[in-house]
């Protein structure tokens, strides 16, 4: 049985969203909306007996490679040219962003 979204139900969801939709769009999206829903339904339904479930679809990559203890930048270096830097702390300040 297809889910359906009545015009109020629609409107509803579009206000939640700060949506301002017209009257074309209220029976275009109550319509999607069902048909989505009516699709989500068909997946739940699928006989998933003997899948097992998967942790990780995805394959290992190079950014997946062990964390390995490197010489860096020398803080010196990196901080001779920051703006208001502080050698002995290892700091600098920037400009503030939040007010």
């Amino acid at each position: 049985m297809p889910v359906g979204f009545s015009r109020s139900e629609v409107q509803a969801i579009a206000a939640l969203a700060n949506l301002e939709l017209d009257e074309s769009e209220l029976d275009l999206f109550a319509r999607q909306l069902g048909e989505v829903l009516d699709y989500a339904t068909q997946v739940q339904n699928i006989d998933t007996t003997g899948v097992p479930p998967t942790a990780s679809l995805g394959v290992r990559h190079e950014a997946d490679r062990a964390d390995l203890v490197q010489p860096s930048l020398d803080r010196d270096l990196a901080l001779s040219n920051a703006p208001d830097a502080s050698l002995e702390a290892g700091l600098f300040k920037v400009p503030r962003v939040i007010g």
